[in-house]
């Protein structure tokens, strides 16, 4: 049996028909292109972190359900009592354990573009995708198409990131409860940004029974700790952790999230200083008339180029030491569109003057 053989004989074509979720190098750059927190702790902190880590049992098995991490993550994000969290190895794997405690056959639906990780892992799980495009102009919810789509499709779980990935838009609040109230199956809030806007759909959860919101510490400066959650109906939470395996949260993770959330006044800082930076960020891209920022409620600023120039300006930052993402690959509403995060001050001065060198050289 040959190599290809073997593999055809083993792994199934919806696998072997994907492309694998690719991690950019960043060695040697300035990298703004994972909508990272581009900051550390004071040292002071970092010393007491260490003492909190220093009596972890790893020689023992995390609590399973992290009940401690669970109460704390309750208090600091506001979630209503009366709705239980399910926690993930980031918001990645959460998303796995709902897809994969559908039905056989079951249908998955999200606005596009959105969040990829809604598409792959629906696909590897040989479920039926259902993309939805977002309107054109201003990258907000087709709600016509959208209800049509629920309605024939009759979808068991969608996708609703808010902010949304990569346009970091904030979709319309009625339609989204449109959504829901025309949904029969499960609508899942995507609130990975929440730390950089004051809009959640955390306190609809005691309206809507299908209603779930995910969320995740990476974004706030966590990333590292991977480490996601997703809140709502204890009932549904109870089924979910029938899927989940135990253990999933090691114990370095829950000790140092737990250390972490108590210190709420240091993120409320670096995310306060890092929205400051996005409306910078966002008036200098807008005098540059070559491209067109959009509007952000996240960590980034997605922004339209000239016509088939986004690989071209992306490979000249690249020359200059800086790395952006690139979405022009995935084609359609995003073409012509590259996505910066948000870093330290003179991180963004570093990419908008290259920026500038690179479209005066295309």
């Amino acid at each position: 049996m040959t190599e290809q053989e073997l593999i055809t004989s083993v792994i199934r074509p919806e696998i072997r028909a994907l492309t694998a979720y690719k991690v950019a190098d960043a060695s040697g750059f300035i990298k703004l292109d994972a909508m990272e927190n581009p900051y550390t702790w004071p040292e002071e902190i970092k010393v007491e972190w260490l003492k909190a880590l220093h009596d972890a049992e790893i020689n023992r098995y995390p609590d399973p359900e992290a009940k401690s991490l669970c109460r704390i993550l309750k208090e600091y994000n506001q979630i209503p009592a009366d709705s239980d969290l399910l926690l993930g190895n980031g918001s990645d794997e959460i998303i796995q354990l709902l897809l994969m405690a559908l039905p056989a056959n079951s249908t998955v639906m999200a606005p596009e573009p959105s969040f990829v990780m809604y598409k792959q892992i629906a696909q590897c799980l040989g479920l039926n995708y259902q993309g939805v495009p977002l309107l054109a102009d201003n990258f907000e919810l087709d709600l016509d198409a959208t209800l049509a789509t629920i309605k024939k499709q009759q979808p068991e779980i969608i996708f609703l990131a808010y902010p949304n990935n990569p346009t970091g838009n904030l979709f319309d609040n009625e339609a989204i409860e449109q959504i829901i109230q025309q949904s029969k199956g499960l609508v899942i809030i995507d609130e990975a940004y929440a730390p950089f806007t004051d809009f959640s759909f955390i306190q609809q959860l005691k309206k809507y029974t299908n209603l779930l919101v995910m969320r995740t510490v990476s974004k706030l400066g966590l990333a590292g700790l991977r480490l996601g959650f997703i809140a709502g109906n204890p009932a549904i939470i109870r089924e979910l952790n029938k899927v989940r395996l135990p253990y999933n949260i090691n114990i370095l993770t829950q000790v140092s999230v737990e250390f972490a959330l108590k210190h709420p006044e240091m993120f409320a800082e670096q995310t306060n200083t890092i929205c400051t930076e996005r409306a910078r960020m966002f008036l200098q891209l807008s005098v540059i008339k070559e491209v067109t920022p959009c509007p952000s409620a996240a960590n980034f600023i997605l922004f339209r180029t000239p016509t088939d120039s986004a690989t071209e300006i992306f490979q000249r930052l690249k020359e200059q030491g800086i790395l952006i993402k690139n979405l022009a690959p995935q084609k359609g509403l995003l073409n012509d569109c590259l996505r910066v995060t948000i870093g330290k001050p003179e991180e963004n001065n570093a990419f908008i003057k290259a920026l500038k060198t690179a479209l005066q050289a295309c």
